[in-house]
Order: structure tokens, then C-alpha cells, then sequence
């Protein structure tokens, strides 16, 4: 339907999240694990 949800991250949250979860990929030369929220299993204090 289009509609936008905020998520529960936000960017420099530390995350907990299985071994397997996540595609690495190179931007800028920079290594980055992209994920989807779904495989988040917790957020770190």
C-alpha cells in the first residue's frame, strides 16, 4: 500500500544479530552489512 513505518534502529545503534543474517557489501571502500530489521535480534545499550 506505499505507507512509510518508522523503524526501531536508528543509525549508530549497536545490534545484536545471527551469523549468518545480512549481505556484506563495499561502498567507498567502506565494509557495510546490510540487513533487514526482521533479523535484528536485539539493540545494544
Amino acid at each position: 500500500d506505499g505507507k512509510v513505518t518508522p523503524l526501531d534502529v536508528k543509525a549508530g545503534d549497536r545490534v545484536l544479530f545471527g551469523k549468518w543474517s545480512g549481505t556484506e557489501v563495499k561502498v567507498d571502500g567502506q565494509d557495510l552489512l546490510i540487513m533487514k530489521e526482521s533479523d535484528i535480534l536485539g539493540i545494544i545499550a
